[in-house]
């Protein structure tokens, strides 16, 4: 079973900047779907974006135009470039693999 390991979460201010980044091991990387989602206290995980292994992304209409999300196939790596960050993107931030296997999640905090 793959094994993530995501990164680069933290607090910033509204209109700042992060990247995540989701390390994959032990799993297959290049032909697995990947996405990220977050979630609040007391609110069910949402959708924020995926990537196909074709490169195809798609995004939750929350993030689109400010969220990028990309892969880095030979490092089995996975990005979420994160721009013009709001309060209401505060979340814990997961990656998913191939659908099924979730990282550890990151903290996002965005507060002025």
């Amino acid at each position: 079973q793959a094994q993530l390991v995501e990164s680069g979460g933290g607090s910033v201010q509204p209109g700042g900047s992060l990247t995540l980044s989701c390390r994959v091991s032990r799993g297959i990387f290049v032909f697995a779907q990947m996405e990220w989602y977050r979630q609040t206290p007391g609110k069910e995980r949402e959708f924020v974006a995926s990537v196909r292994s074709s490169g195809t992304a798609n995004y939750a209409d929350s993030v689109k135009g400010r969220f990028t999300i990309s892969r880095d196939n030979p490092g089995k790596t996975a990005y979420l470039q994160m721009n013009n960050l709001k309060p209401e993107d505060t979340a814990v931030y997961y990656c998913k693999h191939g659908g099924s296997t979730w990282g550890q999640g990151t903290q996002v905090t965005v507060s002025s």
